[in-house]
């Protein structure tokens, strides 16, 4: 078994973040080849990754973050098995690169940003050298990205969630914000009626007439009510109809249209680990 230096143990270490002990198995196994050990590192996280493949990953970082010019904003959910992993500093630090590689490069999904090369190892390949390291299961688990004239980011404290707002012009930074922190906290399904699914409308339709049915209303009055329901639903659920959560005397809307009657809201990205 070929002999290995503490420099060189050092130095795959640096390159691979994998534990020293690991480290130096590697280089012993590879002869003291470093491409080669590298490459066992890495494999060495890819077979921890599929026997952890199981597992729920339910911690992690949650970050959302926009370009310089304000009109473009991601949210990444980089997840892993335990609040102590999720804390660690090479963990964080991992997930603030998979965010600042999403503004950057601005890809079109998930499976493209794992794809962009950061450190001379694609984001995919990072995220399993980290499993090898922590023996934790870790996946990104999202991706959502905004574009719109003016874009705002909220990051709640703890890094367990956070959004992205698009409107349609620049506004008070105190409105935009005030907004941003509605989404987070109230979890909207859309930004308003229109843009609800027809899949989720008639789910709604369907729990309606269901909840009318088992309360023993007449018939001829479950649509009726059934409708009244989804009104509810409209108003809880969809962005500009929802109470402001610092005034519930007005709704989004009218909060937003009493600063700027031209002001919108044009869509939105919300990831939260305990959702």
């Amino acid at each position: 078994m070929s002999q290995v230096s503490l420099a060189d143990i050092t130095k795959l270490r640096t390159a691979t973040s994998a534990g020293m002990m690991d480290c130096k198995k590697a280089l012993e196994e590879a002869g003291g080849d470093f491409e080669k050990a590298v490459e066992i590192i890495r494999k060495k996280g890819q077979l921890v990754a599929s026997k952890r493949a199981e597992r729920t990953a339910t911690e992690g970082v949650v970050l959302a973050a926009i370009t310089a010019d304000g009109k473009f904003g991601a949210v990444t959910a980089l997840n892993c098995e335990t609040d102590f992993v999720a804390k660690n500093a090479d963990f964080v630090a991992l997930a603030q690169k998979i965010s600042d590689a999403a503004i950057a490069n601005k890809p079109k999904d998930a499976d493209a940003l794992k794809a962009i090369i950061v450190d001379g190892r694609s984001i995919a390949d990072l995220i399993t050298e980290r499993i090898g390291v922590t023996g934790e299961k870790m996946d990104l688990s999202y991706y959502g990205f905004i574009q719109a004239e003016k874009v705002v980011a909220y990051n709640h404290p703890g890094n367990q969630l956070a959004c992205v707002v698009g409107f349609n012009k620049d506004a008070d930074a105190q409105v935009l914000k005030d907004v941003a922190m509605q989404v987070a906290a109230m979890n909207p399904v859309a930004v308003d009626k229109d843009s609800v699914s027809k899949e989720k409308i008639e789910k709604e339709m369907e729990i309606g007439r269901e909840k009318a049915r088992l309360e023993g209303k007449p018939e001829n009055m479950i649509e009726k009510i059934a409708e009244g329901m989804l009104n509810k639903f409209y108003k809880e659920s969809t962005l500009l109809n929802q109470e402001f959560i610092k005034d519930n005397k007005k709704t989004i809307r009218q909060y937003i249209q009493g600063v700027d009657k031209d002001l919108n809201v044009v869509g939105f990205s919300r990831c939260g680990l305990k959702d």
